[in-house]
This record gives C-alpha cells, sequence and structure tokens, in this order.
C-alpha cells in the first residue's frame, strides 16, 4: 500500500527570487492518480515565466511540466498505467470523456483548468511542507524526484525511448510541431516564418517542412539558435524581422507568407504586428508563445484583417491530441524523420536548475534537460 514519501523538488515562492531546493512531503496517490518517480524534465520556459513574473501561478510551487518515468505506485479505479510502466507526462490531461475530448481536442480537455495553482480535481494538494500546500505546475512539478499526477495526464512510453527524448516530447515538441501542422494547417509549397527558434520554434520549423512548406524562414536574434533551426529545416535566417520583411517580399514576388508562427520566449505586440504585415492575402498568424503579464500582445486596426482576410489565432498544445500525438512523435523520432537528439543542448542535475535558466536566458541553449537519474 501506497505511504507518504519525501521528495526534493525545485520550489518557487514569487516572482524573481529563482528556483530553491526544497524537501516536501508527498501524498500516496487518490483514485485515478499515480504517482511517478521522474527520471527526467524539459527544462521549459514557461516555467521560467514563473520566476520571471509573468505567469498568473498560485505560490509556492514546483517547477517543471515536461517530464518523464516510471510509475512507481496507483491509487484506485487506474486502468490507463500500472506499476513498472514507463510513462511520459503531457501537461494537458485527456480524460477522453469530457466535451472537448469527445469531440477530438483533447488538448482542451476540461481537467486541466488548475494548471496555475495545481491543485487537485478534488481542491487538495499531493505536496506538502510543515502543513503548507504545495502545487505542481500544470498539475505535474516534474522539477520534482517524485510527484502525484492524474491518471489521465499519463502517456504510456516505449521501451527503446530515452528518458530526456521522452521528457521534452510532453510538451515542446507537439506544441511547435502541432502549431505548424495542426493549427497553422502549413501544406505543401507555402511560405512560413517561424518568430523565435528555441525549444518550441524549433519543432514549428521540423513540422512546417514536414508538412510540405517550400520555404520556412526563421527569426531569431540568437546566432546558436538561428544555426540550429537550419539543421532542422529551416531555409533561411535572420535576426531581425526587417530584414525578413524585406527578404519576404522579394522571394514572394510581393505575395508575402501564407503563414507566420510565433514562438518567441515572450510574444509582444511588435512580433505580432511584424508577422501580421508578413503575411499575404488569406495568411494566417498562429500565436503559439505567452506574453509578459499584464501586456497587450494583440492590438491591431481591423483593417490590416479585413483588407487581406488574414487571420490571428492561438494555439494550444499545438492543437494536438496527447494520446495519439505523443506517440505518432515519437514514432517519427525512431525513423529517423523527426529530430530530438539535436534538440537537447545540455543535460543538468536538480541542483543545477537556477544555472540552466540563466543558460537559456542567454540563448546558450535549444532545449536543457534534468536529468533525476541517469537511465542505466
Amino acid at each position: 500500500m501506497s505511504r507518504t514519501i519525501t521528495t526534493r523538488a525545485a520550489t518557487a515562492r514569487g516572482p524573481h527570487i529563482g528556483w530553491k531546493l526544497t524537501e516536501l512531503e508527498l501524498d500516496p496517490p487518490e483514485a485515478f492518480e499515480v504517482r511517478v518517480r521522474f527520471h527526467a524534465s524539459g527544462l521549459c520556459h514557461s516555467d521560467h515565466h514563473i520566476t520571471a513574473g509573468d505567469a498568473p501561478v498560485r505560490f509556492p510551487i514546483v517547477g517543471g511540466h515536461e517530464g518523464a518515468g516510471v510509475v512507481e505506485s496507483v491509487g484506485e479505479h487506474v486502468t490507463r498505467v500500472q506499476p513498472g510502466d514507463r510513462v511520459i507526462c503531457s501537461y494537458i490531461p485527456a480524460c477522453g470523456t469530457c466535451r472537448p475530448c469527445s469531440e477530438g481536442h483533447q488538448n482542451m480537455c476540461v481537467k486541466g483548468r488548475n494548471a496555475g495553482t495545481g491543485m487537485f480535481l478534488d481542491g487538495t494538494f499531493r505536496f506538502h511542507k510543515n502543513g503548507e500546500d504545495f502545487g505542481g505546475f500544470c498539475s505535474l512539478g516534474t522539477f520534482s524526484e517524485y510527484a502525484v499526477v492524474s491518471e489521465y495526464a499519463v502517456v504510456p512510453l516505449p521501451d527503446g525511448i530515452p528518458f530526456e527524448i521522452a521528457a521534452i516530447a510532453g510538451c515542446g515538441v507537439p506544441t511547435g510541431w502541432g502549431s505548424a501542422v495542426y493549427a497553422a494547417g502549413v501544406r505543401a509549397g507555402q511560405t512560413v516564418v517561424v518568430f523565435g527558434a528555441g525549444g518550441v520554434g524549433s519543432n514549428a520549423v521540423q513540422g512546417a517542412r514536414y508538412a510540405g512548406a517550400r520555404d520556412v524562414i526563421v527569426v531569431d536574434p540568437v546566432e546558436f539558435k538561428r544555426e540550429t533551426a537550419r539543421t532542422l529545416g529551416a531555409t533561411h535566417t535572420f535576426g531581425a524581422a526587417k530584414e525578413a520583411h524585406d527578404f519576404v517580399v522579394s522571394h514572394t514576388w510581393g505575395q508575402l507568407a501564407d503563414h507566420a508562427i510565433m514562438t518567441p520566449d515572450a510574444v509582444t505586440e511588435e512580433m505580432v504586428n511584424a508577422a501580421v504585415l508578413m503575411t499575404g492575402k488569406g495568411g494566417k498568424v498562429t500565436v503559439t508563445a505567452v506574453g509578459h503579464l499584464g501586456e497587450t500582445a494583440v492590438h491591431l486596426p481591423g483593417g490590416l484583417l479585413i483588407g487581406y482576410q488574414r487571420q490571428v489565432r492561438g494555439a494550444l498544445f499545438g492543437d494536438c491530441n496527447p494520446l495519439y500525438d505523443i506517440p505518432r512523435l515519437l514514432r517519427l523520432y525512431q525513423e529517423g524523420d523527426l529530430k530530438l537528439d539535436e534538440l537537447i543542448t545540455r543535460t543538468y542535475s536538480l541542483d543545477e536548475v537556477n544555472d540552466a535558466y540563466r543558460d537559456l536566458v542567454d540563448g546558450k541553449n535549444i532545449r536543457g534537460v534534468i536529468l533525476h537519474e541517469p537511465e542505466a
């Protein structure tokens, strides 16, 4: 029978003070819950938004929402996995029965409504310290050695996939890939501009190229990221939007781009306006990245949309369905059609989490990964 255990975790008590390593008590899993021992956790920019003050979360919170590991124990009525199973955690749960899930939109499952608090659907928490409740970001908390998560947030992981690869397949890979393939709907022969070539944008590049785009144009101020984007399928790269705009005008004979996909570290009004002006008639701007808290990123004259019949839309998890698309993308990886090893620039220990985010902010990483426990 499961019991309360202790676990080391990177926690935040507020913005602008970084992550602190804390020993927490972790409850056993309740009904429809599982306890996971994490082997790897991706260092996504969304977690940096917590410590930067751009994420409206409840504090204190355990960071991390990209994770892979092994099921340690399960609560009552769990059927999806059993102890000993290898799993990926999806930061978007998929219950399979709510209205969005039944309509094929698992990325909007109603069970994901507590992402910013980490509270379970019954109003309780599983992480504690001295009587104080800690939430897990996106109801996960993968910056902990162990976490209790909903059964609906785990996806079985086939043997042969390294945990560090599996971890980033829980968010960055499907979010970027799906932003191009599903949300934008890139088709063969089209021209696509991707703003930001980090852990999400790199996969938008791969998704656009796999969908058949003729031109995949990357805008990113960091030379290292532009160079990496070329190895992943980008056809042209630029450090600034003005340079990309001038190229798009010339290269498309004035027709402009079919799509602009927004995957920077933080989307701004200036970026969105540049993206709209870079798209032609019937073009679409897909906004995947979040902006700075309190700032308006989409503020446009209606004529810019009406005259060219442009669209601006948001994308959550790239419109992907976790239970279908995560295994699908991992199979593409196994078959050599999706580059994931190349995305992991460096691995870190849990104690190095603040160093890892300094590297991310300095543009040194496409994706960093915490290794809680090296794979045997």
